[in-house]
């Protein structure tokens, strides 16, 4: 796979630890400067002093959090390029009749409402300005069998279908992509043990590195899997995944 060398400034929600952290890395040693957020102010801070950043503490689920977190990532590192919504949640225990409403409805807000709130400040100042990436974290929950976690699951299927419906609605503009990082150990993961199967780690930021790149625009709105799928094999196939509607979350009868 090439190494894609990059350049402009990216800004990367749930950036504090997990996932968020490690893309933070990857798009920092491609040549990016990056903008990281969260809650916690101690893991924020550690993730953007390691990659010479800016560190965001807020909610992503406050319109006024997101929208001064933009303001601050253009102030301090230059015009935004690049969108990683990428925070998220789940909930560990309870059954879904168990669960406190609020904790259940958390979720959709940090998953969904987030993801949103992030494209949202973010877009005008792409389109006006020409140019542009936005890339969802997204997960097999959105359509894998077996899942009993409601509240997880039902925000991914909607934040994949989020990402595929603007992606429709900003094609020829701003290509936006959403993916599954696969089964990644994190802290939100770790309950599953020694013997679940683990998607090696340094395979999500790898693509968010080659979508953040350019040379997949084509595949835009394509549901894409950092472990399951051959990003270079997909690239080089672009024309015949449209035409056939490939990498797409349907229903087929």
């Amino acid at each position: 796979m090439p190494s894609d060398a990059l350049r402009g400034v990216a800004l990367v929600t749930g950036g504090g630890r997990g996932i968020g952290a490690s893309v933070a890395r990857e798009l920092t040693d491609a040549g990016m400067r990056v903008a990281v957020t969260g809650r916690t102010t101690e893991q924020v801070s550690a993730v953007a002093a390691e990659i010479g950043g800016v560190a965001l503490i807020g909610d992503v689920s406050i319109a006024d959090d997101v929208e001064s977190w933009v303001e601050t990532t253009e102030r301090e590192l230059g015009p935004i390029e690049l969108l990683v919504a990428n925070a998220g949640i789940g909930i560990r225990d309870g059954a879904t009749w168990d669960v406190p409403v609020d904790e259940w409805w958390r979720v959709q807000e940090v998953n969904v409402l987030g993801a949103h709130l992030s494209s949202r400040v973010v877009i005008p100042l792409m389109l006006d300005r020409g140019r542009g990436r936005i890339i969802i974290t997204g997960s097999g929950a959105a359509y894998l069998p077996g899942a009993q976690q409601t509240a997880y699951a039902a925000s991914k299927a909607a934040v994949c279908r989020y990402g595929e419906t603007l992606a429709n609605e900003l094609a020829g503009r701003i290509p936006v992509f959403f993916f599954s990082p696969g089964l990644v150990r994190t802290d939100m993961t770790d309950r599953w043990g020694d013997d679940a199967p683990w998607t090696p780690p340094e395979l999500a930021p790898r693509l968010v590195r080659v979508l953040a790149s350019g040379r997949a625009d084509a595949l835009a709105g394509r549901y894409l899997h950092a472990e399951h799928d051959d990003i270079e094999d997909l690239i080089a196939r672009a024309d015949e995944i449209a035409a056939s509607d490939l990498n797409a979350i349907r229903l087929r009868r």
